[in-house]
């Protein structure tokens, strides 16, 4: 597989195509208008640079990367040519639905079909599509550029060949690919879900503040950033939809999103993309600054 289309173009999007542009892959990047498409080759290329900055690369093979990349409006042109095709839309099975049932018409019959979500079933996605035994989850990780792990996801018809080809592919990235099944949240989310969920419970009740939570879970069970500032770093709209998916999935109360998640979605407050969630970020500052509707 040389020739990889990606559908979605924002922060999954953009990381996906990065990877695989920078692995010497021909990447066809689309997504819906030209602003949106010229924002994330804007965000690819300063990502590399701070590669370059750290030494992890050099100019030529920044300026190699981005010559790797095509960008297109139109799912007929972007994917025509495809061996694979990553879908990195938004976490809602109507939309997946609708971007599946476009892909499968437009790419060529051998094309394997890959969705990068984080819980929808690959079983549901794959029956909206000609070829379920090539449809494939294949869960990146957020930064993409940064993390090894990829959860390659088999539906109930994934053929052997295109997990096969998955797995290798996900080498070559210089990722770790680990094999899972079709049910809700996979790995990853079935068990990081209910312990975010928890955490905002935690708040909800008043047990204690918002740094106080996430200090606990820092310094107390080693975790690189705690549980409500991760909240926030996935967004919280995405989080309450994975959890909704759960809830849905498995018909469990123990994973009901918290009412205060649900508020602070339904109130704009998203995390880092909004500007604010359950902490306040600012373009020039990395201080971490508790929210007002939380204090």
């Amino acid at each position: 597989m040389k020739n990889i289309s990606i559908v979605g173009s924002g922060t999954m999007g953009n990381g996906i195509a990065h990877v695989f542009a920078q692995s010497g892959y021909n990447v066809s990047l689309i997504d819906i208008n030209e602003t949106v498409l010229e924002k994330a080759l804007s965000t690819i290329s300063k990502n590399l640079d701070r590669m370059i900055r750290k030494e992890e690369i050099s100019a030529k093979d920044k300026e190699k990367a981005l010559s790797n990349i095509s960008t297109f409006t139109s799912m007929e042109k972007g994917v025509k040519n495809a061996d694979l095709v990553v879908e990195a839309a938004t976490e809602n099975f109507d939309v997946k639905k609708k971007i599946f049932d476009s892909i499968d018409k437009n790419a060529p019959e051998r094309a394997i079909l890959a969705t990068n979500t984080s819980s929808i079933s690959i079983t549901k996605i794959a029956a909206a599509t000609n070829r379920p035994d090539r449809v494939i989850g294949m869960h990146f990780m957020n930064p993409v550029a940064v993390m090894k792990l990829i959860e390659v996801i088999r539906g109930y018809a994934t053929s052997d060949e295109t997990t096969q080809n998955i797995i290798e592919i996900s080498k070559k990235l210089g990722k770790e690919p680990v094999e899972v099944n079709d049910y809700p949240g996979f790995v990853a989310n079935k068990i990081l879900m209910p312990m975010i969920n928890e955490a905002i419970i935690t708040c909800y009740e008043g047990v204690a503040g918002v740094e106080e939570i996430d200090t606990v879970m820092k310094l107390g069970m080693a975790h690189p950033m705690g549980p409500l500032q991760l909240a926030d770093f996935i967004g919280l709209d995405i989080c309450l939809a994975i959890l909704n998916v759960l809830y849905d999935g498995f018909g469990n109360p123990k994973y009901a999103p918290c009412p205060l998640l649900v508020n602070m979605v339904t109130a704009g407050y998203l995390g880092v993309k909004s500007g604010e969630g359950f902490y306040k970020y600012t373009r020039d500052s990395k201080e971490l600054v508790v929210s007002e509707m939380l204090k």
